[in-house]
């Protein structure tokens, strides 16, 4: 296997469908939190902490987000699907990590790449079209930049495109194969229609 190569599959989870542990209540914290509510507002979230700042407060508030007042102990694993280690304790960290590996439970723990089954990277949102960007855990920063590329310049209307082609997919007689070739007939002019800023 190729080392030099980014191996990770990206998915797209329904987090308003699964339980997610955040643990700690510092600046990293309210940036993962942050993350995850700019992309999926719905989420289910549960923080536990001994501290939370203000702005997390306010944050969390604002979206419904559980907050625990306490350590971290394993019965905060009970019913979590997806789980953020966010302290600046590293022994907590990779404590919050191996709990989470006994039960199967998806885990990230934050600037520790070993220690993630998942890396949060960059998304771009326009509507109904979403786009994440990896750099396989090794630069947040280059993430970022590309977001800021990708948000110039995929044009704000192209939620209309997805939208208009929904209705014309359905429209369209055959088996799933023809459909397929005729949406790509449809689209192929997409790519040059994009401007490159």
């Amino acid at each position: 296997m190729n080392e030099d190569r980014n191996n990770l599959y990206p998915i797209f989870l329904k987090t308003s469908q699964l339980e997610t542990l955040i643990v700690g209540g510092g600046y990293v914290a309210l940036e993962k939190l942050s993350f995850l509510l700019k992309s999926s507002p719905n989420s289910k979230v549960t923080m536990v902490s001994p501290f939370f700042r203000e702005e997390t407060i306010v944050l969390a508030n604002k979206f419904d987000v559980k907050m625990i007042v306490d350590d971290y102990k394993k019965l905060y694993l009970l019913n979590k699907h997806i789980v953020v280690a966010t302290t600046d304790k590293v022994d907590v960290n990779v404590n919050v990590y191996k709990d989470c590996k006994e039960r199967n439970i998806l885990v990230n723990v934050a600037d520790n790449p070993p220690y993630c089954d998942f890396y949060m990277g960059g998304i771009v949102t326009k509507g109904n079209v979403k786009i994440a960007i990896s750099t396989n855990g090794k630069s947040p920063t280059t993430a970022k930049r590309l977001r800021q590329f990708f948000e110039d310049v995929i044009p704000e209307n192209i939620d209309d495109l997805v939208k208009n082609l929904n209705v014309y997919r359905r429209t369209i007689k055959g088996n799933f194969e023809q459909k397929v070739e005729k949406l790509n007939d449809f689209t192929k002019g997409l790519v040059e229609k994009i401007e490159i800023k």
